[in-house]
């Protein structure tokens, strides 16, 4: 068995123990994201950033996790079909999911988001980081992501962000040297 299926099972294994623990699995693979972002978006509101730097940030994070999961991930699928680990083991997902599974879309949205951020406010974007890997692991764990969708969905995530980031400073940079 490779390593990517004996680690999805070491993790998936640990449901159907607790109930208390399978719906926090089942919360923060589908429900925490959600409050993530919206926490998120409330903290840069009320930070001291500037109004340009806050719409920034929030246009950074926001466009680069939208373009790594809508874009760069939906066209891998479309090439790449890995089927999902309920599809392909005997195992019972504790969440409803459709399409495949490589890259994880969530990964792949949540570390661009943090990627991004990291980029303007190191101790948000760690923070943005532990969030990610958490919903990560935990959709790991319902049965519904083997652990190199996960890494691949950072990984892409993550150059996405980075590219995205560099651009925008670069263009910040040039109009802002234009009007001066």
């Amino acid at each position: 068995m490779e390593l990517d299926t004996q680690v999805f099972y070491l993790l998936h294994d640990l449901t159907g123990q607790s109930p208390l623990f399978d719906w926090s699995a089942i919360f923060f693979a589908q429900y925490f994201p959600y409050a993530l972002i919206l926490v998120f978006v409330g903290i840069v509101v009320i930070s001291g950033y500037s109004k340009r730097e806050k719409l920034e940030i929030l246009f950074v994070a926001a466009f680069s996790g939208l373009v790594a999961r809508y874009g760069v991930a939906e066209l891998i699928r479309f090439f790449y079909h890995r089927p999902r680990p309920f599809v392909a083991l005997p195992i019972h997902a504790l969440i409803p999911e459709s399409s495949w599974s490589f890259p994880s879309g969530h990964a792949t949205f949540f570390f661009g988001m943090a990627t991004a951020v990291y980029l303007y406010h190191k101790r948000w974007g760690v923070w943005l980081f532990a969030a990610a890997a958490l919903i990560s692991i935990c959709r790991v764990i319902v049965g519904v992501h083997y652990p190199l969708d996960i890494i691949g969905g950072a990984l892409i995530g993550s150059a996405t962000a980075y590219l995205v980031a560099r651009g925008v400073r670069r263009f910040s940079s040039k109009s802002s040297n234009q009007t001066s």
